[in-house]
């Protein structure tokens, strides 16, 4: 009987392990967010750490790593979609809360860092301060995601996806170095916040996909140096700002309507 059971053990455990579709979109997640480092790494700090005068590399390898990051946003956006309409492993929402700590948590925080150190008015341990902020805002979040259940079709705080690509878009806008720092602790705090932010479904999903494929251009018109690049790389950093602050604006008067529908059909059941 023991040699059954262990039988059966060996049965069970690849079936365990297997992987499904979604899992395979969430490691593409995690490995986005790796190369978005590596990037970094190599086409950023590196040259400045070495006095290359290259910026033109700095920038494609810039547009790079953000437009990996932009990807990692779309198969984050993909997975959920298809573990809904077939499955996921039972490692499904374990290994999205991985690849998302990756993607969304070390990887924006990284560019943070490295913006602190090549930055001609920045401060590195300030940045460094801010990074860690956005890493553990991210570990914070991802945490609380697994543990509370908020009701359907509604974020708790600021999606990660989201908030990685505000932080690297506060980044890209080039602004006075204590504004992008108080921007970027803003949006921390927004993704450890209880503001309410909708899921990315239907219509929204599709809109979403929309931006993220108009800001890959957008990037790849500024990495080329491409006329008005750098004014058109602006305005939609500017944008995913204003959605950022916005957005939630949409979920808080849709609730306080609800409130006041609900009120108005207390009254009216009132004898």
């Amino acid at each position: 009987m023991p040699d059954a059971d262990e039988a059966d053990d060996e049965e069970e455990m690849p079936l365990s392990l297997r992987l499904s579709i979604a899992d395979t979109l969430t490691l593409g997640n995690a490995t986005c967010g790796f190369m978005a480092v590596y990037f970094t790494t190599t086409g950023i700090l590196i040259p400045h750490l070495t006095g290359s005068q290259e910026t033109g590399m700095a920038r494609h390898s810039a547009a790079t790593a953000v437009i990996l990051m932009l990807c990692a946003a779309v198969f984050d956006l993909f997975d959920g979609l298809v573990a809904r309409k077939l499955r996921s492993s039972p490692m499904g929402a374990e290994l999205d809360n991985l690849s998302d700590l990756i993607s969304f948590g070390l990887a924006p925080a990284y560019f943070v860092l490295v913006y602190g150190m090549v930055a001609d008015d920045a401060h590195q341990r300030v940045a460094a301060v801010g990074a860690i902020v956005v890493l553990l805002a991210v570990v914070l979040r991802l945490a609380r995601f697994s543990c509370v259940t908020v009701k359907d079709g509604t974020f708790q705080g600021m999606p990660s996806p989201f908030g990685a690509l505000t932080i690297v878009s506060i980044v890209l806008l080039e602004l006075p170095f204590v504004a992008t720092v108080l921007a970027i602790l803003g949006t921390a705090w927004l993704m450890v916040s209880r503001v309410e932010y909708p899921k990315p479904r239907g219509p929204l999903a599709v809109a979403m996909l929309s931006w993220i494929v108009l800001a890959m251009g957008l990037l790849a018109a500024w990495a080329f140096d491409a006329p008005s690049g750098q004014l058109l790389l602006q305005t939609g950093c500017a944008l995913q700002l204003v959605m950022g602050a916005v957005i939630p604006l949409f979920a808080t008067a849709r609730r306080v309507n609800n409130f006041r529908g609900n009120r108005r059909e207390a009254r009216a059941a009132q004898p």
